[in-house]
C-alpha cells in the first residue's frame, strides 16, 4: 500500500496493535490488515535485585507503555498525516512466567516476581513429585507454593494471580483472562485446554494450602485460545495507552500471550514437528511435540502453542545480556580513541572477527550467568570468563567464546530432546538481535545442536508483530486453524535462509562444551562472592 492508503487504513480502524513487554524493552508495532508494520515506539528497562528479587516496577509497565504508544502514535502522524483515534484490534504479550498477586482491592501484594528469580526450588521440586509433571522454578505455581512455604504474610490475602501480560490485559479490557501458551507458564494444562483440573485438586488438597480461604481455580485467569475475543479496550484502558484521549475505546483484544507464543507466531512455528529458537536477554527452543515425551525431565517444560498445543521448551535464563556487557567496553574503549561506533558496526565487527578464531575458541570458556541457571543446576549468577596459561587468548577466540557461551546452556538441555527423547523437527527457525549481523550467530547455533537452523526475512520484526498477527487474526473471525492462517495470510510470500552444520565447527564446539562442563564448579564457587549492588539493597 501506498503513504494515502495506509492513512485511510489507520483512519479507519483497520489496524492492529501488538504491544510487547520484553526483558530489556517495551515496544509497540501498528500493523495494517496486510501485516506489513506501519510505525512502531519502544522504551528500554532493565529488571532489579531488590532484597533477592528480581523485579519490575508496575509504574514503569505504565511509563514504558505510554512512551511506546506515544512514540508509535507520532510516527503515524508524522509519516501518514493523521491521528490514531481507532485500532480495529490490540493484543498485549509479555515475558512468560513469574508472580504478580494481587488482593480483592486489586492492590499487589508483593513485588512482581519475574522469570528470572530461582528461589523456589523446594517448591518446584515438590510439585514436580506430586503431578509427576515438570513444575520449573519460574512457573507462577512455583512462586506461590513457595511463598506458602515461607508462610509470607500476603497469601492469606490473594484474590487474584496472573502474569505480566495477563495484567496489562486485565488493565486495558477489564477481563482476568489469559492465552493458554502464557497460562502454561503458570499451571499445566490439561487435555481440554484448560488448566489440569485434576493436578488442581492435588495441590488444593495439600494440608498446607487447605488453611487458605481461597481455591486455585478461583485465583487463576480465565484461558482462552487464539482467535477467541478476550474482550474489548475500555475507556479507561484506552486512557493509559493514550493519555492525552485521542484514542476510542472498543477495540477488539486477543488474549494475552507470553513472549514465547509470540516468537513462535513470528517464526511460523506452530505446527507438530516445526521449532524456534529466540534469543535476547534469556533464550528458548520450543518444539511442537507430535507425540508424548517418554518421561518427565526437569530441564524441558511441557507448554502449549497459542492455540493448544503442547510443545518442549528448553528455557534458558542467561544468553546475551553478558555478550552485551562486553561490547560496551569495546564502545567505551574506542570513544576513547576518539571512534563513535554504532551499536550495527559494533557488533558486526566483534561478531565477524570469530571467523579468525579456532573452532573451540582456543581453550577459553566463558559463562554468560547473570542470574542463576537452572539447566546447570547453578544457583545464583556470576559472569565469568576463564583461560588457562597455554589458551589461544586473542579477541577472535574471546568473542567465539562469547558466542559459544549464549547457547551453552540451551545445547545441554536440547541434547536431552534430541537424543534422549528422539524428538526431530522439519524446521527450526531462529529470531533475535544476535542474528542481526548475518550467518556468524546463525552458523554458531547450527554448529552447537548441530542442526540446520533457518532466518527468516521478517523475523527480526519479533514478538510485538506477532502479537499484532494475534490481534488481526481475532479480529478476522478465526475461520481458519492458527497454523493454516499464517501459512496462507501472513507467511505466503516469506524468504529463509538456512544455514546447516559445519563438521569442524560441531567438533570444535563438542570440545568446548566438555570444557565448559568441567568448568561448572568454579561458577559454583564463584557465586560465594558477595553482590556489591545486592549488599547495598
Amino acid at each position: 500500500m501506498n503513504i494515502a492508503e495506509i492513512a485511510k487504513e489507520i483512519q479507519g480502524g483497520n489496524t492492529a496493535l501488538g504491544i510487547e513487554l520484553g526483558s530489556t524493552q517495551i515496544k509497540a508495532v501498528l500493523i495494517t490488515k496486510d501485516f506489513e508494520p506501519v510505525a512502531s515506539g519502544s522504551f528500554l528497562w532493565e529488571n532489579s535485585l531488590k532484597d533477592g528479587i528480581w523485579t519490575y516496577s508496575l509504574d514503569e509497565v505504565w511509563d514504558g507503555i505510554k512512551q511506546s504508544y506515544q512514540q508509535m502514535s507520532a510516527e503515524v502522524s508524522t509519516k501518514y498525516h493523521v491521528q490514531v483515534e481507532k485500532i480495529g484490534s490490540i493484543g498485549v504479550s509479555a515475558m512468560m512466567h513469574g508472580y504478580l498477586a494481587f488482593n480483592k482491592n486489586n492492590e499487589l501484594l508483593v513485588p512482581f516476581r519475574t522469570w528470572r528469580n530461582t528461589i523456589t526450588g523446594d517448591a518446584a521440586e515438590e510439585l514436580t513429585k506430586l503431578f509427576n509433571f515438570n513444575i520449573p522454578l519460574r512457573w507462577s505455581i512455583a512462586h506461590l507454593y513457595h511463598a506458602i512455604l515461607q508462610k509470607e504474610e500476603h497469601v492469606k490475602d490473594i484474590d487474584f494471580i496472573t502474569t505480566l501480560a495477563g495484567y496489562v490485559h486485565w488493565q486495558l479490557s477489564g477481563n482476568k483472562n489469559i492465552g493458554v501458551g502464557d497460562a502454561s507458564g503458570m499451571f499445566p494444562i490439561g487435555k481440554d485446554g484448560q488448566f489440569d483440573q485434576e493436578k488442581m485438586s492435588q495441590f488444593e488438597d495439600l494440608e498446607l494450602v487447605k488453611q487458605y480461604p481461597w481455591k486455585l481455580q478461583d485465583i487463576l485467569p480465565t484461558v482462552l485460545e487464539a482467535g477467541q475475543n478476550a474482550g474489548n479496550l475500555t475507556k479507561a484502558g484506552a486512557k493509559l495507552l493514550d493519555p492525552s484521549g485521542k484514542l476510542q475505546a472498543g477495540s477488539v483484544m486477543a488474549p494475552p500471550e507470553g513472549d514465547a507464543g509470540t516468537g513462535m507466531i513470528s517464526t511460523n512455528s506452530v505446527r507438530e514437528r516445526t521449532g524456534n529458537i529466540s534469543v535476547g536477554t534469556s533464550e528458548f527452543s520450543m518444539n511442537v511435540l507430535d507425540k508424548p515425551l517418554k518421561k518427565v525431565h526437569r530441564d524441558i517444560d511441557i507448554v502449549q502453542t497459542p492455540d493448544g498445543l503442547p510443545v518442549a521448551m528448553v528455557h534458558i535464563n542467561n544468553c546475551s545480556s553478558d555478550i552485551n556487557a562486553w561490547a560496551d567496553i569495546f564502545k567505551e574503549f574506542a570513544r576513547r580513541l576518539g571512534i563513535d561506533l554504532k551499536p550495527d558496526e559494533l557488533y558486526s565487527t566483534l561478531f565477524l572477527d570469530t571467523t579468525k578464531g579456532d573452532s573451540d575458541a582456543g581453550g577459553v570458556v566463558n559463562y554468560s550467568y547473570l542470574s542463576g541457571e537452572p539447566v546447570t543446576k547453578t544457583d545464583e549468577g556470576r559472569p565469568l570468563f576463564v583461560r588457562t596459561p597455554n589458551s589461544n587468548f586473542n579477541l577472535a577466540n574471546f568473542m567465539t567464546a562469547q558466542l559459544y557461551s549464549a547457547f551453552a546452556p540451551l545445547k545441554i538441555g536440547m541434547d536431552i530432546l534430541l537424543h534422549e527423547e528422539g524428538v526431530s523437527t522439519d524446521v527450526m527457525i531462529a529470531q533475535g538481535g544476535l542474528f542481526k549481523t548475518p550467518v556468524v550467530a546463525q552458523q554458531v547455533l547450527s554448529n552447537a545442536l548441530n542442526l540446520p537452523i533457518s532466518v527468516m526475512t521478517n523475523a527480526s520484526v519479533g514478538g510485538p508483530w506477532g502479537m499484532a498477527v494475534l490481534a488481526q487474526y481475532v479480529a478476522s473471525g478465526a475461520k481458519e486453524s492458527l497454523a493454516d492462517y499464517l501459512d496462507t495470510k501472513v507467511f505466503s510470500d516469506s524468504e529463509t535462509m538456512t544455514l546447516s552444520p559445519e563438521q569442524e565447527g560441531v567438533d570444535g564446539y563438542e570440545k568446548y562444551i566438555e570444557r565448559y562442563q568441567a568448568g561448572l564448579l568454579v561458577e559454583d564457587q564463584a557465586a560465594i562472592l558477595e553482590d556489591p549492588v545486592e549488599k547495598q539493597q
